[in-house]
């Protein structure tokens, strides 16, 4: 199995005695090496293999070099693609040189170092454009889980919206008076039977100290410890109310609240 990391090169050519010289050559740079006879056997191997870059020569019987490299740059984009061929051969290769099929063109005999550093520097490029691609993909990736991210907490505000306006209208048509108060005793929730029973005369309650707006034997009731107790009754006659009954629930018990829940039972509800 190839190692994730390993740079694989493919020599073509249709002389065995090249093929054994060019291995020798980069063998030292530790590619993996792999050889074609001609351009089908190129395209063959090119199928099972994911190579960084390709030396062929031009001139092969059946496929030549700008054949079989058109057809690389083609299949396989990708892959940097550099050609061996005789100065004579030049105005053959000249077209797919300028159509972007190879990316350097190499004369033969060839000079070692120089085919060492050209191959080295494709790969680099080759790698360069993997790299890319690699975090083109991250980036598209990441912007659709985020857009994704995002419908699903639009569709979540939006629920949450719905529960928020079916739960306050059952609030106010409970028969049931409610209020809900911070630890800083400041009414923060009041329902319609709450302002009928309280504030008869229509002032307001919430945003009101319970202390202001509450009778007093009301604010003596939540003032008093609870100790381990999370909900306490209280029943009596309120001025302009008559009998009551009310019920204090501390919050806290299901969620990070802090404060009290108030619910008033009048004695005329039949409760």
């Amino acid at each position: 199995m190839m190692a994730v990391n390993e740079r694989t090169l493919l020599l073509v050519d249709d002389e065995e005695n090249v093929l054994r010289a060019l291995k020798r050559l980069c063998r030292r740079d530790g590619y993996r090496i792999l050889t074609a006879g001609g351009g089908k056997e190129g395209l063959e191997l090119l199928q099972e293999n994911r190579v960084g870059v390709i030396v062929s020569d031009q001139r092969m019987p059946e496929m030549s070099g700008v054949e079989f490299l058109s057809k690389v740059k083609e299949l396989y984009p990708e892959t940097v693609r550099i050609m061996l061929s005789g100065y004579t051969e030049l105005g053959s290769v000249t077209d797919a040189i300028n159509r972007g099929a190879i990316y350097k063109f190499l004369t033969k005999p060839w000079d070692g170092n120089l085919l060492r550093e050209n191959i080295a520097e494709a790969f680099k490029s080759y790698e360069l454009v993997r790299e890319n691609e690699r975090l083109a993909t991250e980036l598209r990736d990441s912007n659709e889980s985020l857009t994704q991210a995002n419908e699903d907490l639009e569709k979540y505000a939006k629920l949450n919206f719905k529960l928020l306006q079916v739960s306050q209208e059952v609030l106010e048509i409970l028969p049931v008076g409610v209020i809900g108060m911070g630890d800083d005793n400041i009414i923060a929730i009041a329902n319609k039977k709450a302002h009928e029973l309280l504030s008869p005369r229509g002032g307001g309650l919430i945003g009101m100290l319970g202390d202001e707006v509450l009778p007093p034997q009301l604010n003596e009731f939540c003032r008093m410890e609870m100790d381990e107790e999370k909900v306490r009754n209280w029943e009596g006659e309120l001025d302009g109310v008559g009998e009551i009954k009310v019920i204090l629930s501390r919050m806290g018990q299901s969620s990070m609240s802090k404060g009290s829940v108030l619910a008033f039972i009048a004695r005329e509800e039949g409760l």
